[in-house]
């Protein structure tokens, strides 16, 4: 038990931007893309993130896989919220056409140089399984998912001898 309390101390304090993915393979779309865009990225993945432009990489929103419920019903099937932004715009029978029209607004964040620990934390707390990474000008830079926080604690288990036994 020795070896995976020592694998866990070494594992929280890790930082995210050592073990997080290259920007290039996450999903990204840019505000004023089509929604047929996001479409085409949901069909292999469970979220697509939304920037600004290509350029200052801005987050700006994000779109989960279930949301797509949302722009696929009719508007006479939405449940429609006073002060919310669920509403028939959203809608591609209502004209929702870009992605600004979709998305859900300030996903949750954590900087690049936060550690597992924290972004662990920060999962627990808001109950959810990927975050977006910003840097110190809160660009996006790349994106922590809990099956990647799983993959890194199962490399250094690997690393250690009989961790686990």
């Amino acid at each position: 038990m020795v070896e995976i309390d020592t694998a866990l101390e070494k594992y929280h304090h890790l930082k995210i931007k050592d073990i997080m993915p290259n920007k290039d393979e996450m999903p990204i779309v840019c505000i004023n893309d089509s929604v047929l865009d996001v479409l085409k990225l949901l069909r292999t993945r469970h979220h697509v993130w939304v920037i600004d432009t290509k350029n200052d990489n801005n987050l700006e929103g994000l779109i989960r896989y279930l949301d797509v419920i949302d722009f696929l019903l009719p508007p006479s099937k939405h449940k429609i919220y006073m002060g919310s932004s669920t509403s028939i715009l959203k809608s591609i029978i209502g004209g929702a056409n870009t992605v600004k029209e979709i998305l859900q607004p300030n996903p949750l964040t954590i900087n690049q140089n936060n550690t597992v620990l924290e972004v662990l934390t920060k999962m627990e707390q808001y109950k959810v399984q990927i975050i977006g990474v910003v840097d110190d000008n809160n660009k996006l830079v790349g994106e922590i998912s809990l099956k990647i926080l799983i993959r890194q604690f199962m490399d250094l288990c690997m690393f250690s001898t009989n961790c686990g036994e």
